[in-house]
């Protein structure tokens, strides 16, 4: 598979959203893709989270990076997350 580089903006929505470098890998590599929009694609996994955030306890945290493949890597452009 291709490198995956983060943009400092994916990086700084990281940091922002509670999502870690590895999980936006994984969700890559392993997470179900949709089509978005400008020729990305938004890749979602879910991984057991069962912590607090933002002041209330969530089970599952769903790690929702937006892609672009490049010829020789893919770019993460942001990330999103989701907790349920």
């Amino acid at each position: 598979m291709k490198p995956i580089r983060l943009t400092r903006h994916a990086q700084e929505q990281c940091v922002e959203r509670g999502a870690t470098h590895d999980e936006v890998i994984e969700s890559i590599r392993s997470g179900g893709r949709e089509t978005a929009k400008h020729g990305r694609e938004l890749c979602r996994e879910n991984f057991q989270f069962n912590a607090d955030w933002n002041g209330r306890r969530y089970a599952i945290k769903q790690v929702a990076p937006v892609i672009k493949e490049e010829a020789n890597e893919i770019v993460v452009i942001t990330v999103y997350t989701f907790y349920f």
